[in-house]
């Protein structure tokens, strides 16, 4: 039988993550109170912002930036989408009206 958790994140028992998503503390953290679907839902927030705010994996500033709204949104009620963003399915309505 596959490990679960309560996810903090949606409040439901859930399936887990197979190993921490990221090191040291945090990732124990995420691996011990988040579930596969959080984590899921978290990578495609990141993305978002990543792509919105042109962000750089490799920039240590971009890199402490996600960091600390992968906390927030995991943990602390949620990460703040950046300002005039556009879910894709809306800006494609509206291209299309």
């Amino acid at each position: 039988m596959s490990r679960t958790v309560h996810c903090v994140l949606l409040d439901e028992e859930l399936a887990a993550l197979p190993a921490p998503p990221y090191p040291g503390e945090i990732g124990q953290r995420i691996f011990n109170s988040v579930s596969h679907q959080g984590w899921q839902q978290w990578l495609g927030h990141q993305t978002m912002l990543i792509n919105e705010n042109r962000l750089s994996p490799i920039n240590p500033e971009h890199r402490a930036f996600l960091e600390k709204e992968m906390v927030k949104f995991l943990f602390e009620g949620g990460s703040e989408k950046p300002e005039g963003y556009v879910p894709p399915e809306e800006s494609r309505e509206e291209e299309a009206g």
